[in-house]
């Protein structure tokens, strides 16, 4: 990158307020031009995919869905060099722990100086060639330890390791869907989850049922319609695998 290049930034965000701020504030940086802004993770797709700019700045809590699930979404369709920097209005404690998996996090309202750190190790890098790195999946961790982030009816977010979740159910009484954990416990979440969303977190998440959504990777056999599990979900009986799905997730246990 040279000196008359720009960080080509899009901003998803649907808090009118925040964008203006970090509007206000991204125009102390010169080499920073805002190529665009969406308010949901569908348009915010679109405009990633249409745009693709060196640099995102990501709402953790959009209407639609979570930053963590645009992410996901994204991760497979994102061939160019993209830095991600998620930013939220949760208190800094989550915030430093969310940057331990090697994403970049901020906090609303925009602090300055954090800015600064975050806009000059950007264009570091990328003064140096390297370009903006790639921030969607955490580099620190092997691939079977990746984490993401999950919302819970309250509105609280949960992180979680692949490795944590056996299956997914979904709870049709409730109209919401749990992830079974492999401490034994369930966590509910947020209404508006889809199963398409789950699935995309992890290529081993994949759907059996309407209602189920198994980590291949505890998979041992599908004994008649069942799915017969490693420990500790051996003794889950209720894993059945729909006519519907089966192909697909023979297709899926092939490919791991």
């Amino acid at each position: 990158m040279s000196e008359n290049e720009v960080i080509r930034t899009v901003i998803v965000d649907d808090e009118e307020t925040a964008i203006d701020n970090l509007r206000f504030e991204l125009q102390r940086y010169g080499w920073v031009k805002i190529v665009g802004v969406a308010k949901t993770g569908v348009s915010g797709i679109r405009l990633i995919e249409k745009e693709r700019p060196d640099l995102l700045f990501l709402d953790v809590e959009l209407p639609d869905m979570t930053g963590m699930d645009l992410a996901a979404r994204i991760h497979d369709s994102v061939d160019w060099r993209m830095q991600v920097v998620f930013y939220t209005a949760y208190d800094k404690y989550l915030i430093n722990a969310l940057r331990s998996y090697a994403f970049d996090f901020m906090l609303k309202p925009i602090d300055p100086k954090e800015l600064d750190i975050v806009i000059d190790r950007i264009h570091s890098a990328a003064m140096e060639g390297e370009g903006p790195g790639e921030a969607l999946v955490p580099a620190r961790q092997p691939i079977n330890e990746k984490s993401f982030m999950v919302v819970i009816p309250t509105g609280d977010l949960r992180i979680l390791r692949v490795s944590d979740i056996g299956y997914f159910r979904y709870i049709s009484g409730r109209k919401i869907w749990e992830a079974a954990l492999s401490n034994g416990t369930f966590i509910p979440l947020r209404r508006n989850t889809t199963a398409e969303s789950l699935c995309a977190y992890d290529p081993a998440f994949v759907q059996v049922h309407q209602s189920f959504i198994i980590n291949m990777n505890y998979l041992v056999m599908v004994q008649g319609n069942r799915c017969v599990m490693y420990p500790p979900f051996d003794g889950v009986d209720e894993l059945q695998v729909s006519k519907k799905f089966r192909k697909e997730m023979m297709d899926k246990f092939y490919q791991l």
